[in-house]
C-alpha cells in the first residue's frame, strides 16, 4: 500500500473512532396533550415548542432546529420527534380560548405535557360606555 493511500486509512479509521467516542445527548420523545375547559380533546390547536435550553444540540435534517410548530390531531394530540433534554417553552394558540404558554425542563426519556385551555375571557374597553 503506497504511503498516501495508508495516511488516507489511518486518518479515515482515527476519525471514525473519534465519531464513536462523541456521545449523543440524552433525548426525549415529547407528547403535548391539548384539552378544553371541559376535557375534551382540542383538534387543530397550533403548538410550538422552542428550544430554550440545549437547542445547539439538535440538528435535524442538517439545520439547527430551535422551533417546532404543528397542530394537534383529533385526539387533542402532538407528538414531536426526539428532542435534546433541556429546559423547552410550549405555546398553544386554539380559537375561541386564551393562549397558553410556560416553560418545561425536560428530563426523561418519555414526556406528556397535559394543556388545558382556559375560555377567553371577556373584553372590555377603557373608551367604552356604560
Amino acid at each position: 500500500m503506497p504511503h498516501n493511500e495508508f495516511m488516507r486509512a489511518l486518518i479515515l479509521t482515527v476519525f471514525l473512532c473519534g465519531l464513536t467516542l462523541i456521545a449523543a445527548p440524552p433525548m426525549t420523545k415529547l407528547t403535548v396533550e391539548v384539552l378544553s375547559p371541559s376535557g375534551k380533546p382540542v383538534d387543530r390547536a397550533s403548538v410550538i415548542v422552542k428550544f430554550v435550553k440545549g437547542r445547539e444540540k439538535l440538528k435535524l435534517y442538517k439545520k439547527n432546529i430551535k422551533t417546532w410548530e404543528t397542530k394537534t390531531n383529533q385526539e387533542g394530540l402532538v407528538k414531536i420527534p426526539s428532542i435534546p433534554q433541556g429546559t423547552i417553552q410550549v405555546q398553544v394558540i386554539a380559537a375561541n380560548y386564551q393562549t397558553f404558554g410556560d416553560v418545561f425542563e425536560v428530563e426523561e426519556a418519555t414526556k406528556t405535557i397535559h394543556v388545558k385551555l382556559n375560555n377567553p375571557q371577556a373584553q372590555y374597553s377603557a373608551h367604552q360606555k356604560n
